[in-house]
């Protein structure tokens, strides 16, 4: 069918807005949700605001807040008026919210109570206003205060076009410091409109929201997608702790969801599957796979209900999602899509429909998006991933000679992921190309591969595979408390009885490795980790901190 409407979150948001003005838009869980043509009142009362205060279209506006229906207005606003969005991550230390304050030149930000603590001492000459996001007040000391009225309209007419600047997201990678990723209204709106080849999103529908929606995976998919579509969006207000998450599953009842591998893998690994390892009979019958599938069925129909009985989509993406887990996500017939992407591309490039999942792959391309294994290896057919398509970004703010290394003069962005292409052009994802380490005999070692196996034992909270003089070493995390209480009359015996035992549990997760990868991934140490690994704002291990 023929688009006949621009590619921009205003227009978007508008057609819902006269079609589903009457039906629930926004709301924190146990509030009465706002309606479409409600948010639509506030947007324009916040326009109106932010032209008081001289935001003009092109102007750089921060948010720095936790997930709220505010935040929402707030990013709505600023894009309806050709103003840049810059979403800041909560969790972003305030060294790194100022030099991207300073490095975006926002003009103004919206900021909640309580991240307004990470804005003391600030140094960012470009900043002139500091909104609160609770209640669009302004924080800021001016001789004529302009009042937020949700009832007003703004003066100007904005138009705002396709290719216009809508967002710099900056990204919180892995390997050093942070880029602006310059997105334009049809990268974001493209992903929203094309990502519903694999589920299509209605007002029927009903989101819970539990990403940081400053991140590109939630900010397309779990809010601009489902709010241009007639859905209703309930927010959790606090993190999505197991005593906040789980009441707040059972109250909304979601049909659909977005979340990262973790937390998917920390219920698995903290309610599931002890359940199954605890007891000698119960373990032994796992282990026959006619009698573990059925166990996993029974599970999944309990995981079903944790999530409030209704789910029929649960998106994971953001990580490699762990193998076993998946497994077990297949034979419990639980509701779950593979996604694949990166802040560059909008983020979506890959995904699958419920139930069409393959072991490990991410599905093959969204409607519209090309993909390509350049320059393949003859044998295995990997080689890294490019992408094509509407959704990629403008490119990385005030840095054209970066940008320049990751596009081609043709168009192809090089994602920096290995990869291969399977059956009916299914995408399958080794690892990123930077963390591969060359072995002795110059074969490729993926560490993420490795990391999934080690995480998978017992005791283990997470782990991170590096090269070391030649060897291959891991540094683990393990459950100290956990073992103290497993062993706790060998700590009563002393301390050298208690470190018999933990060099006994690191050999035998040592031999256990070994029997679970190829001959190449061999792990030739096992390191104990005292403290977590720093990670970014998105939970990700800073590898480069530890190479």
């Amino acid at each position: 069918m023929e688009q006949t409407y621009q590619l921009t979150i205003p227009a978007l948001f508008g057609r819902a807005v006269e079609n589903f003005g009457t039906y629930n838009a926004m709301a924190l869980v146990g509030e009465k949700p706002l309606t479409y043509n409600e948010v639509n009142q506030q947007i324009n009362g916040l326009m109106h605001f932010l032209e008081a205060l001289n935001i003009q279209s092109g102007d750089k506006v921060a948010i720095l807040s936790t997930n709220l229906p505010n935040w929402g207005i707030a990013y709505f606003s600023i894009t309806f008026m050709g103003a840049v969005a810059v979403p800041l991550l909560p969790d972003f230390l305030p060294s790194e919210i100022e030099n991207i304050l300073n490095h975006s030149e926002a003009k103004a930000i919206f900021i909640s109570e309580k991240l307004n603590s990470k804005l003391k001492d600030l140094n960012a000459a470009s900043l002139k206003y500091l909104i609160k996001v609770e209640d669009f007040s302004l924080i800021t000391e001016l001789a004529e205060k302009p009042i937020y009225d949700k009832t007003a309209v703004p003066q100007k007419t904005y138009r705002v076009e396709e290719d216009d600047l809508a967002a710099i997201i900056y990204t919180s990678g892995t390997t050093g410091s942070s880029k602006g990723v310059m997105l334009s209204h049809k990268n974001i709106c493209f992903v929203a409109e094309n990502a519903q080849c694999f589920r299509v999103v209605h007002e029927r529908d009903r989101f819970l929201s539990i990403l940081p929606m400053s991140h590109t995976y939630e900010n397309t998919l779990g809010f601009v997608m489902p709010l241009t579509k007639g859905t209703c969006v309930y927010y959790l207000g606090k993190q999505p702790t197991p005593s906040v998450l789980l009441p707040a599953l059972l109250e909304v009842k979601p049909t659909m969801m977005f979340a990262v591998p973790l937390i998917i893998e920390k219920i698995y690994r903290n309610r599931i599957l002890p359940k199954f390892t605890k007891k000698w009979p119960i373990r032994q019958l796992y282990k026959v796979p006619f009698i573990r599938k059925k166990l996993h069925q029974i599970a999944g129909k309990k995981l079903m209900e944790t999530f409030g009985g209704e789910i029929d989509f649960f998106g994971i993406g953001g990580a490699k999602l762990d193998k076993t887990v998946e497994q077990f996500l297949i034979e419990a017939k639980f509701p779950y899509s593979i996604g694949y992407g990166l802040t560059e591309t909008a983020p979506l490039l890959a995904g699958m429909k419920v139930f069409e999942s393959r072991l490990q792959s991410t599905g093959p391309a969204i409607t519209g998006v090309e993909l390509k294994i350049n320059n393949p290896d003859p044998k295995t057919g990997e080689g890294e991933i490019w992408a094509k398509g509407p959704n990629l970004m403008k490119g990385y703010y005030k840095e054209p000679e970066i940008t320049a290394n990751v596009i081609t003069t043709d168009g192809w962005f090089k994602t920096g992921d290995l990869g291969k292409f399977g059956k009916d052009q299914y995408l399958y994802i080794r690892g990123r190309l930077k963390n591969i380490i060359i072995g002795a005999s110059g074969e490729n070692i993926y560490p993420e591969e490795i990391e999934s196996v080690i995480n998978n034992y017992p005791d283990v909270v997470e782990s991170l595979v590096v090269q070391q003089k030649g060897k291959l070493v891991a540094l683990v995390l393990l459950n100290m408390d956990e073992l103290q209480t497993k062993y706790s009359e060998l700590i009563e015996k002393g301390s050298q009885q208690a470190e018999q035992k933990l060099n006994e549990v690191l050999k035998e997760l040592q031999y256990y490795i070994n029997q679970n990868v190829n001959k190449f991934s061999q792990i030739q140490a096992v390191q104990l980790q005292s403290e977590p690994f720093e990670k970014t704002a998105t939970q990700k291990i800073k590898r480069f901190l530890y190479s």
